[in-house]
């Protein structure tokens, strides 16, 4: 701790807390530790009637629309077969195998059954196009692929004269393709599994992988280029579910309604598992747990499902709670008695949060907004929310302080692929809004602070720079990509570095350079600048974080996605997508006659006008240099569809840059404007 400060609690209780789990092993022999001790309790929960699954024969059915639970004795049984199914096939320890499928419970059973094969399993996003299928089943040299459809086949089918598979497996029924003897559906890879698994054998594969074995290549969002396969080991990852469990697992110190994950809890999963965000902690540290985990059918449905799995928890981006505040300021109306009564219980919550002791009368208050508004929220939330975590992007403070403030506790974490991925998460016992958080125990952090611009230092509480981290959960760097490795990771701390902490780390390991600019505050909790990539460099010489800026347009109900510019240029400017649905309705309640393509709506004045409202009331909150001067619209939302968001929904900024590069010249073509707009101008 800083200034020689005793370390909190909460700290001290992570350190001395140990646990059966924590013993250096491989993933597929935790999901065995805890399966065992776990038979009869739930390990998944799957919906009926959404899928033309091939394993009917081995997963009971489930009512259309209702969610049934698999045990977790039922779940090591189809492991441990599809593992021996897969041997069967002729897969062998180390050969790479790809997974081309949504988020759902055959996922989750194939990747482990692979993992129990001594197979590396690969992963490829839905989303991708057949050459990017291609690039991300050719560059690991993937020796078969298991497809979630006939969809997502026929775009492996698109490229298979570029690989090198031998097997291609099917979790959906797909007429057509049975009479290639190199297709074969999961139910029969499990029939295999059935007619040749034997006990011993099985337990043989788990004894001979080590656990600095490599367990699978997850592929970079490929925000600036090209994907690198990231080598992970099971022991990056079990060490980070240790990590992990020592910040939110049942330690002795919390009592019997303090969150935690344990054998109680139920997660709800959505996030793609292809990530290493929700493979990590929805996934292994979930069923390494003993925690139910509740399948999604589809983002879009999140809201009825949640209802029905009714979880403890979950793993979120900030989008998804971004469009969650949305849904509940739309319920409340654009004016009138119920729009007064939300916003004064926003400010409730807002100063509830704020408070170490709220006193009688913010106390009562609470309540009331509680009543009137916060009780609604988490029933449609499935009433029994212990906490979220948030992570894959920066989560607005505001917004964070809201739901937090409400009795929704959001923690939010932060990590990347190349650290497994926690590197720090707030404590459920002390959640600090706009931070990342303080590190897990077993991470060693420090800053490069010679990467902070000027500006950065300046404007900061505490030192800034560079994060570099180390530990037993960070990779040794990318498949086939020495020179990109060499960048990335470091033997020793550039002198004169700040040290925030060098004695966690078991097996010290190289020093890996995130990328990532940020501040260390005075009580070790880490606020995130920017990406070192992202930062503006105005013409001016003037640095400035775009993340920060964006944060602050979260919580505003005139703007749906937002990309703030300037880099090289002489001021601030930035493309907007406005929120079309609330500009629908204002339009109708005030007699305005729109135009009904969205394009022209772009280039309406009035249009423009409502969007510049919010413009203002964001560059209120920011210093001159940092204000928006000037804003285009976009009509269509950045989605990974169309290839402006990665899967995990972060802002692929090069390729919008491109699609609106004609917008962004003619921004910047008649120079700044003498008086950018402020709210109160």
């Amino acid at each position: 701790m800083a200034n020689g400060e005793v370390e909190p609690a909460w700290l001290q209780a992570e350190r001395s807390f140990e646990d059966d789990r924590f013993q250096r092993g491989t993933i597929p022999e935790l999901f065995e530790f805890s399966a065992e001790r776990h038979l009869d309790g739930t390990a998944q929960l799957y919906k009926g009637g959404i899928y033309d699954r091939s394993m009917t024969g081995v997963i009971p059915a489930a009512e259309p629309g209702e969610f049934a639970p698999l045990s977790y004795g039922e779940m090591r049984d189809i492991v441990r077969r599809l593992a021996a199914g897969f041997r069967d096939l002729g897969l062998a320890a180390d050969d790479r195998v790809g997974i081309f499928a949504n988020t759902r419970m055959e996922w989750a059973q194939t990747d482990l059954a692979l993992l129990s094969a001594g197979c590396v399993v690969t992963t490829v996003y839905t989303e991708s196009s057949p050459p990017q299928v291609q690039y991300l089943l050719d560059d690991p040299n993937a020796s078969a692929v298991v497809v979630e459809d006939a969809e997502l086949l026929d775009r492996v089918l698109a490229v298979e004269d570029e690989l090198d598979l031998e097997h291609i497996v099917l979790i959906d029924e797909a007429p057509g393709y049975d009479e290639r003897d190199d297709v074969y559906t999961l139910q029969e890879v499990y029939d295999r599994g059935v007619e040749t698994f034997d006990i011993e054998t099985y337990q043989g594969w788990l004894a001979d992988r080590d656990p600095d074995d490599l367990a699978s290549l997850i592929y970079t969002s490929g925000t600036t280029g090209q994907p690198k396969g990231v080598e992970l080991t099971h022991w990056n990852f079990r060490s980070n579910v240790h990590q992990t469990l020592r910040r939110v697992g049942p330690r002795p110190d919390r009592g019997p309604d303090d969150p935690r994950i344990d054998e109680n809890t139920t997660s709800i999963s959505f996030l793609p598992l292809a990530h290493v965000f929700e493979r990590m902690a929805g996934h292994f540290l979930m069923l390494g747990s003993g925690a139910a985990v509740g399948y999604v059918e589809h983002p879009d449905t999140i809201s009825e499902d949640i209802q029905k799995i009714r979880p403890t928890t979950g793993a979120s981006v900030p989008r998804v709670y971004e469009r969650i505040f949305d849904t509940m300021r739309e319920q409340a109306g654009e004016s009138g008695l119920k729009r007064r009564i939300f916003d004064w219980a926003l400010d409730v919550a807002r100063d509830y949060q704020r408070a170490r002791d709220p006193g009688l009368l913010l106390g009562a208050k609470h309540a009331v907004a509680d009543r009137l508004v916060y009780s609604t929220v988490k029933e449609n939330l499935g009433d029994r929310l212990e906490f979220m975590v948030s992570g894959g992007g920066s989560l607005s403070a505001d917004l964070c302080r809201v739901f937090n403030g409400m009795g929704i506790k959001i923690v939010e974490g932060y990590g990347l692929t190349e650290t497994s991925p926690v590197i720090t998460v707030n404590p459920p016992e002390d959640i600090r809004p706009g931070t990342l958080g303080a590190p897990v125990v077993g991470v060693d952090v420090a800053l490069d602070e010679s990467r902070a611009a000027p500006d950065e230092l300046a404007d900061a509480s505490g030192p800034v720079g560079e994060l570099l981290v180390r530990g037993d959960n960070v990779s040794d760097g990318y498949w086939n990509r020495p020179e990109e490795t060499a960048a990335s990771f470091v033997d020793e701390l550039p002198e004169g570095a700040h040290t925030i902490r060098t004695d966690e780390a078991e097996d010290a390991g190289q020093w890996f350079r995130t990328g990532d600019l940020v501040e260390h505050s005075a009580d070790d909790f880490l606020i995130f600048h920017d990406r070192l990539k992202q930062l503006l460099v105005l013409s001016t010489g003037k640095n400035v974080a775009p993340a920060p800026i964006e944060d602050l347009f979260a919580v505003n109900d005139r703007v749906d996605q937002v990309m703030i510019l300037g880099d090289g240029r002489k001021f601030v400017s930035a493309l907007l997508v406005p929120n079309f649905e609330r500009l629908q309705r204002w339009a109708d309640e005030n007699a305005v006659d729109l135009p009904d393509d969205r394009e022209a709506m772009c280039d309406d004045d009035r249009v423009r006008e409502w969007v510049g409202d919010a413009v203002a009331e964001v560059n209120s909150d920011l210093e001159s240099v940092a204000r928006v001067k000037k804003f285009e619209l976009s009509p269509h939302e950045w989605t990974a569809e169309n290839d402006l968001l990665t899967p995990s929904m972060k802002k692929k900024r090069r390729n919008i840059l491109d699609v609106y590069a004609d917008r962004i010249e003619a921004m910047y073509e008649d120079g700044e404007p003498k008086t950018p707009a402020t709210s109160d101008d």
